[in-house]
């Protein structure tokens, strides 16, 4: 099965993107077949920076999105977000990659499940 995730808000402050990518590592754990992509766009494009330090015991989604790429997944951020957000190239993680939304397209199309938090 091929799931497209759609993140949109902030990594801190809500807990979509937690709850997000949880079901993503939960879907890479139980089906080692599946294809998964995380696409992140508006605030969410901030999750894939690098370098993040959070509190001891404290969710951090640059580890979160790390687990994701190490099972093969895709780690896509919006261009146009990361711009309106004074985000480079150099501030990703390792892994993920700059897109468009012309890939996201594509990537809808060619999913089975699109799940957007």
């Amino acid at each position: 099965m091929k799931a497209l995730f759609v993140l949109n808000d902030p990594p801190y402050g809500t807990e979509r993107c937690y709850n997000g990518l949880r079901l993503a590592h939960a879907l890479l754990k139980n089906d080692l077949a599946a294809e998964v992509t995380v696409f992140l766009m508006a605030d969410a494009v901030v999750a894939a920076r690098k370098g993040q330090k959070t509190p001891d015991g404290y969710y951090n989604m640059e580890r979160m999105l790390k687990r994701v790429v190490t099972a093969k997944g895709h780690v896509l951020l919006c261009g146009t977000c990361m711009d309106a957000r004074g985000m480079t190239a150099e501030d990703m993680m390792e892994g993920a990659r700059r897109s468009t939304m012309d890939e996201l397209a594509a990537a809808t199309v060619s999913a089975d499940k699109v799940l957007v938090f």
